[in-house]
């Protein structure tokens, strides 16, 4: 779906999101990690990144996305606006 297909209203197919639902229930099947197991890791995660930086944790999300051959846990923790600004500040 392209960027002008969202803008001028164009909805996705039921086809496809039903698609994108079943690959999520496939990747969590094939890694072995239940949600309730990947929403335990991603409180760890906050906890543990919100010690060092500021960090927005209801904007943290945690993931398990499939290659090909390999599953692949991933982390989104955006900063907080402050501190990106003060880490650019401190490398210049």
């Amino acid at each position: 779906m392209s960027w002008l297909d969202k803008f001028f209203g164009s909805k996705e197919k039921s086809g496809a999101t039903a698609k994108k639902r079943l690959q999520m229930v496939l990747i969590h099947d094939r890694s072995e990690i239940s949600p309730g197991m990947l929403q335990l890791i991603q409180d760890d995660i906050i906890q543990v990144i919100a010690k060092r930086l500021e960090i927005d944790p209801e904007s943290v999300e945690v993931k398990v996305d499939q290659s090909e051959r390999e599953g692949y846990l991933v982390a989104e923790v955006p900063l907080a606006q402050t501190t990106a600004r003060r880490r650019a500040t401190a490398v210049q």
